[in-house]
């Protein structure tokens, strides 16, 4: 009964890194597709429509 306590610890940590590098790569994909510049011109959009 150890061992398959064991085991699933391994199974589960590994599963538990693959997560985490998946989630570091979605962020890093996404934050070269998202733009930051032209994320931080977002809330001076309006301004800029009102004032044409």
């Amino acid at each position: 009964m150890e061992n398959l306590f064991d085991n699933a610890s391994r199974v589960m940590t590994v599963i538990s890194f693959i997560t985490f590098m998946g989630i570091v790569a979605w962020a890093y994909a996404r934050r070269s597709q998202a733009g930051f510049a032209q994320a931080a011109q977002l809330p001076f959009a309006d301004e800029e429509a009102d004032h044409v």
